[in-house]
């Protein structure tokens, strides 16, 4: 392999390349991390640094580095078919038979059973799909007054303007004159920061789904057109909602007559022991939103479970739905979104994280939880979450402009571990194809990280 001239590459790429989610003043003058490789679970920086990433990329690359089948569907379908367009009445047999597929995997519950399938290119793409189609089916249906979409405080549904609007970020909503018009939000489901003293997480639980049922009447339920929310809550630190949650909100969505929407970027396709986190946590949502998993993260494409509710009146209204994309149901996409899924299924990678690592990892938090740094430690299937806090005792955090959780996120990185900093909420999704053992040396790093974290803010004197 040639050898990169990371100096080079640092200095063009300061010179030229504008990141996502930057500080590019910041990033100017520390230079950017190059990855030069990956295999497995790990990825090799210039330096020839081995990191464990523990993040799967950016929540994706669900069957690991360096899979030869997924290089090999996308170059047969680029020497078959690279492109076409979906414009013109026209097809591709990728894109058909990767629709059918998911259809074959998506649970069935009567109406809200999934047989149809729209594609974009991400995740923020097909939410700003969603809320173009929520409002068609409510026009369609003579009652275009219903324009609100719910969503909820620091959840992630995308960047672009719809997406960000439907996110609960209040960063991005200080950029860009954010949200968008008709677009609210209620309180997140966090039990460790909001529930109350004396309070069960199940009675916790209840009383956060019914922030939203306060939010429709103060709305007015004819109004509101749909609640989106993802299963467990992603970037916003992994906030996974009690017992309860879940089964209360699809009382209140089917009370008011609303859409619910799961935007499954992050949970669908195996991140939670089954295909779609909806399953897991047994509500039946209208419209899935997916991404991400879908390709393992080595080729863009993104998409809409269409449920039957929606795709009746869509359908038999007629007329034409003036939205799409360049690429929707590109033929490489889909051909190696197959193929991954095949890999999936082969492996069985479903069934090994509900059965098998999920429950092991699971087992290993519950150890790290009992670190004097952490004040909780939570898994579902493959991923989890834990809060670094200042006095364990009376679960006493440390102040924001701290940044222990970068500190933290400093020292996981020296010791080869791409492990997220959200707040001081440290964060990971691995690649689903994790053995006990990699699981092991995984904890075992994060362990060593508390550690040398502890020691750091212990000197500084920061530790009630």
């Amino acid at each position: 392999m040639k050898t990169v001239d990371t100096a080079q590459i640092q200095a063009l790429d300061s010179a030229h390349f504008l990141h996502p989610f930057t500080d590019f003043k910041d990033l100017a003058t520390r230079g950017a991390r190059v990855i030069t490789k990956a295999d497995g679970i790990h990825v090799w920086d210039s330096d020839g640094n081995k990191i464990l990433d523990a993040m799967s990329g950016l929540w994706c690359v669900n069957v690991g580095y360096g899979r030869k089948e997924l290089a090999d569907a996308a170059h047969h379908q680029m020497m078959t078919l690279p492109y076409y367009n979906s414009f013109f009445q026209t097809t591709n047999v990728p894109a058909v038979q990767l629709a059918s597929k998911l259809a074959s995997l998506a649970p069935k519950a009567g109406e809200r059973s999934f047989q149809h399938v729209f594609y974009s290119s991400s995740g923020s793409e097909s939410n700003d799909s969603n809320v173009r189609m929520v409002r068609r089916y409510w026009d369609l249906l003579g009652q275009s007054q219903r324009k609100v979409i719910i969503s909820r405080l620091n959840s992630y549904h995308g960047s672009t303007m719809a997406g960000a609007s439907l996110g609960g970020m209040s960063g991005m909503h200080a950029q860009g004159d954010l949200p968008i018009p008709n677009i609210t939000h209620i309180g997140q489901p966090y039990f460790f920061e909001n529930g109350l003293p004396g309070e069960s997480a199940a009675d916790f639980g209840l009383r956060a789904a019914g922030w939203l049922e306060e939010k429709i009447l103060e709305i007015g339920a004819d109004k509101v057109a749909a609640f989106i929310a993802e299963p467990i809550q992603g970037a916003g630190g992994v906030i996974i909602p009690p017992p309860g949650y879940w089964n209360e909100i699809q009382r209140i969505v089917d009370k008011y007559g609303i859409l619910l929407v799961s935007d499954e970027v992050i949970c669908a396709f195996g991140r939670l022991g089954t295909w779609f986190g909806y399953e897991k946590f047994g509500y039946k949502p209208d419209l899935v939103t997916f991404a991400k998993a879908i390709t393992s993260g080595y080729i863009p494409l993104g998409g809409v479970l269409v449920g039957d509710r929606v795709a009746k009146v869509l359908i038999e209204q007629g007329g034409e739905f003036n939205h799409g994309y360049t690429y929707s149901g590109h033929p490489v996409a889909c051909a190696v979104a197959l193929a991954n899924i095949e890999i999936m299924e082969h492996e069985q990678l479903v069934q090994r994280v509900r059965d098998d690592i999920g429950p092991y990892l699971a087992g290993c938090f519950g150890e790290i939880a009992r670190h004097p740094l952490v004040g909780a430690a939570e898994t579902c299937g493959l991923m989890a979450g834990l809060t670094l806090v200042k006095n364990k005792e009376r679960q006493e955090v440390f102040a924001a402009e701290l940044m222990v959780g970068m500190i933290c996120r400093s020292h996981c990185l020296s010791l080869g571990l791409m492990m997220r900093a959200v707040g001081d909420r440290m964060i990971i999704a691995p690649p689903l194809i994790m053995t006990r053992v990699q699981i092991d040396d995984m904890v075992m790093l994060i362990t060593q990280s508390l550690d040398l974290t502890y020691e750091e803010v212990k000197r500084k004197g920061w530790l009630a």
